[in-house]
């Protein structure tokens, strides 16, 4: 007998601790790079990263401008729209 919406199988356990187990991860990650001291020359270009960006941004390695090259190529890879086309490519 049906009981409304409950979970049936533990779906949305399984989906619930995935996710917390990737806000954790990221979480550790931001810990361990906000600990290490920010460069004062880009790991990329090798630009001077100006004193303002690490401030605003402790454990920084790279200029602006490289940090936002690195952000779209991950972005990128990812597929957030999830299509199963895509899944199985």
């Amino acid at each position: 007998m049906a009981s409304g919406f409950g979970p049936a199988d533990g779906v949305q356990d399984t989906i619930a601790a995935t996710l917390d187990n990737a806000v954790d991860h990221a979480r550790s990650q931001l810990e361990r790079s906000q600990s290490r001291p920010s460069r004062t020359h880009c790991l990329e270009c090798g630009e001077p990263i100006p004193e303002a960006r690490r401030k605003a941004s402790p454990g920084c390695q790279y200029c602006i401008e490289c940090q936002a090259s690195h952000d779209k190529r991950f972005h990128d890879s990812y597929n957030r729209r999830g299509s199963k086309d895509s899944q199985l490519r």
